[in-house]
This record gives C-alpha cells, structure tokens and sequence, in this order.
C-alpha cells in the first residue's frame, strides 16, 4: 500500500477541506518543532504531521473517526467512501512506530465524555471503532467531559505528547483495533463511571485496500471491524 499513498494524499487532500486546512497548519508547526523534536528510528514527517493535524482544533478528528467507524463496519464503505486511507496509514504507523520505544507497554488512562451516558451491556469484548484520545492524567480527561468517565488500560495505546498540538493534555491514543473486557460499571449521581482492560487486538485486520490491488503481502493497517459494541445510549 505504500507505493499508493502519494496518489491517494494528494486526491483526498484536495478533495477534502478538513483535511487540507488541518494538515497544512499541522505541517507549519512541524516545522517549528522539528528541530528540537527526538524522532524515533524510521519515524516519518508525514506521521508526526499526522497527529498533530489529528490533535488540532477544528472538525478533523470528528469527521474523520465518523468515517473510520463507519468503515470499520462496511468493506464496500471502506473500499468505495472512505477518503481518508492516507490520512488513517500516516496515522497507524505513527501509533506503530511510537509503540515500538514505549515504555511501559500497557497504560492507565482517562477519557471523560460529555453529554453522553454509556450503559455496559452484557460481556462481549468491546472496541472504540476509532482512534480514541485519553490521557494520562485524569484532571485532563475531565475537561472534556464528566457524563461518562472510563478508566482504561490500554497496551496497544500510544503517548503521543511530544507530537500533539496541547502536549500539556498528555495525551494517550488508542488505535481502533484494541479489544477490552468492561471490568467495572458503576454510577455516581450523574455519572456513569465505567472501567476496561486490555485484550488482545483484533485479529480481523484486512488490507482492504491493499487487496483490491492484488498486492496480498503487504502489511494489514485497516481493521474491518467485525466486533459487537457492547456500549449503548
């Protein structure tokens, strides 16, 4: 698939106005950060672009997780609508890159949702279906919302502070593929507080793209997303 990925950045970056206006300013503080940023072996520009255009303020990371769940369900949707393949394999192997010099491999997290009150429902292994942002910090995760609290453990998650746009957040992102049972649920006044623990990944993972061009022995990046979510309204 990487052979595809210039082709298919410079359509959707032009097809695509949340995208455009996000990585160019993501690229522009890249440039500022560089020269004083440690990269690790074979860490691409492109992936630290990646999140920080990820990490920004704006519609990006709404429209594009929107996407990637939608995605995860449908191989026609992926194949056919999805138009951020470039943007989703900068990404991962950014996430992939990190999680080979992170240490510890597993993490407690924090993620506070407003608006929403997330019921457990059954035991099913669940996944987020998109990249999902914690932190390391519980104060932080509570900014951002107190309706739903998870504490996390997460070994497949990636500290992505020092290419994040609010480092400060100390900011933990959670791949798509990661699998958790739910260990606790309970409620405090109006909150439902609710906590999950690190699986194995997802073993569904198809080069969706890589296929339909017949190029089979390429490395999985997608994950079509065949798991029960175990979360309702």
């Amino acid at each position: 698939m990487e052979a595809e990925i210039p082709q298919l950045f410079q359509l959707e970056y032009k097809s695509n106005p949340d995208f455009a206006s996000a990585w160019d300013a993501a690229k522009e503080e890249w440039e500022d950060r560089k020269r004083y940023t440690v990269k690790p072996l074979g860490f691409k520009d492109e992936y630290a672009i990646a999140i920080l255009a990820y990490t920004i303020n704006g519609p990006l990371h709404k429209v594009f997780n929107a996407a990637v769940r939608e995605a995860g369900r449908s191989r026609e949707y992926y194949l056919r609508n999805f138009k951020f393949k470039a943007l989703h394999y900068f990404l991962t192997n950014a996430l992939r890159v990190l999680d080979e010099q992170d240490t510890p491999k597993c993490h407690i997290v924090y993620r506070g949702i407003k608006g929403v009150r997330f019921k457990s429902v059954g035991q099913k292994p669940i996944r987020f279906g998109q990249f999902t942002s914690s932190s390391l910090n519980s104060e932080n995760a509570l900014q951002f919302g107190k309706d739903t609290i998870f504490t996390i453990e997460t070994c497949y998650g990636v500290s992505v502070k020092n290419f994040s746009f609010f480092p400060e957040e100390e900011e933990v992102l959670i791949p798509p593929f990661e699998k958790f049972k739910v260990t606790n649920f309970s409620k405090d006044q109006d909150k439902n507080i609710i906590g999950l623990q690190s699986m194995e990944k997802s073993s569904n993972y198809n080069c969706e793209f890589a296929k339909e061009k017949q190029c089979k022995s390429l490395k999985c990046l997608f994950d079509s997303g065949k798991f029960n979510f175990v979360f309702i309204l």
